[in-house]
């Protein structure tokens, strides 16, 4: 029989840097790219514009329209970057009638390129009016999303492996005109959440080929979302707030390959419960007529990732591990210019702050600060089907990747590993098309 002691100290150490996140492109582990014509102008003005593709950003943005509306996007999200080794160390357990083990390097492959999978995000929304002032809305989202994959003989690879994360947002609400002046909009947030994380495990000898350990769940959880616009002929203002949500997935976990001294730490496990929360987000922005063809935008976005304080592991585990994420901004300012009644064309910046803290990265999230410039355009085809298509660049900044952690906490075998690395050159391309039809 395992040990359900020594099973939980292992998990524990292994997941301190087995958490669910990512380079993605607006912050941390949470993709923004839910609309094509927002990635235009770089999400600078979706809390304050209407339709059904502002949904996710607002749910009173459909509120006073008079023709049914579906809205359709595909984002191909195309990641780039290195994950290099700065002298990672790992001091290895002392064995009986042997010299004391010191620090010495963790060994792999110093230089890992594009961890981060490319992949395509797909997103969807639909409004229908029940009288010239109310709106039903649907929202079917993926905010959440990405795969990383470390190569086996990695120097990450006590700290990351491979890493799936999905979730299916779907948000249905309802969108009220009030006055001719004022929108207010409520939905509920269902979310799907299916994860599996991987990572090697060191046995006590370097020479011994390393153990695994793969943690993976799913499970479905609620939240909400609520905002206003106000509005005039040449100006409207927008807030919007979307809930934290707890998640809780259930599902199992493997530990295999330990041999020797830790042999009795492999085990299969089922029914583990990981709780968790993904942030609020406090939206405000403004879309102001500069003109007969130019708009200008600004968005700006405060998330509570505070809230990803640890992940908790329910029975036989039972222990909690510490993420300490910060609350961060994201600015946007952009431009639409209607070229015609048919082509509009978009333009904008923005600017994004890591949750993760230095002293606490590992590799599995390998954030930074990151500039997103976006580029786009809108054609009404006919007048009831319009294609919405952008580009964007998202330039990320050299950052540490420094977290301290250990293998088997507390027992005899405990195995710290001093991280010691860098992203490099890391960069995305993010290719958005869309199609919106009105009934």
């Amino acid at each position: 029989m395992f040990s359900r002691h020594r099973v939980s100290a292992a998990v524990a150490a292994v997941l301190v840097s087995s958490t669910v996140a990512g380079a993605a492109h607006a912050q941390a582990f949470y993709l923004q790219e839910q609309s094509a014509r927002g990635a235009g102008r770089a999400f600078s003005g979706e809390v304050a514009d209407t339709g059904a593709a502002s949904l996710w950003w607002n749910p009173a943005a459909i509120a006073g329209s008079t023709d049914a509306e579906a809205t359709v996007s595909a984002a191909a999200i195309l990641p780039k970057g290195k994950v290099v080794d700065n002298g990672t160390l790992i001091r290895r357990p002392t064995l009986p009638g042997l010299p004391a083990q010191t620090f010495a390097p963790v060994g792999g492959n110093a230089v890992s390129r594009n961890p981060i999978n490319n992949g395509v995000l797909p997103s969807g929304a639909f409004a229908l009016p029940l009288n010239e002032r109310v709106a039903l809305g649907l929202a079917v989202t993926s905010p959440y999303s990405f795969t990383t994959n470390y190569e086996t003989g990695s120097w990450a690879r006590y700290g990351a492996d491979r890493t799936h994360l999905l979730t299916i947002d779907i948000q249905p609400g309802i969108a009220v005109a009030v006055t001719d002046w004022l929108r207010v909009g409520g939905a509920a947030n269902v979310e799907y959440t299916d994860a599996s994380l991987s990572n090697a495990l060191p046995n006590v000898l370097a020479s011994l080929p390393d153990g695994s350990q793969k943690l993976e769940g799913n499970g479905w959880d609620l939240g909400w979302s609520a905002g206003f616009q106000m509005h005039n002929e040449n100006t409207t203002v927008g807030f919007s707030y979307k809930s934290a949500i707890k998640h809780t997935l259930k599902g199992d976990l493997t530990i295999s390959g330990l041999v020797g001294p830790l042999a009795g730490s492999n085990a299969d496990l089922s029914g583990i419960k990981a709780r968790f929360y993904t942030p609020a987000q406090i939206i405000m922005g403004i879309r102001q007529r500069a003109g007969s063809a130019l708009t200008l935008n600004a968005q700006i976005v405060r998330y509570t990732w505070e809230k990803f304080d640890a992940i908790r592991l329910g029975a036989p585990l039972n222990t909690a591990l510490p993420e300490n994420y910060r609350n961060t901004w994201s600015y946007a300012g952009g431009l639409d210019y209607a070229v015609s009644p048919a082509l509009t064309l978009r333009a904008g910046v923005q600017r994004a702050i890591t949750p993760t803290r230095d002293g606490e990265r590992d590799p599995r999230v390998p954030d930074a600060n990151r500039w997103n410039y976006g580029g786009g355009l809108s054609f009404q085809v006919t007048p009831r089907f319009g294609i919405d298509a952008a580009a964007n660049y998202v330039d990320f900044e050299n950052e540490t990747i420094d977290r301290v952690t250990a293998a088997y906490v507390g027992t005899a075998a405990q195995t710290p590993v001093l991280t010691n690395g860098r992203l490099e050159d890391a960069h995305a391309v993010v290719l958005s098309l869309g199609g919106r039809f009105t009934f």
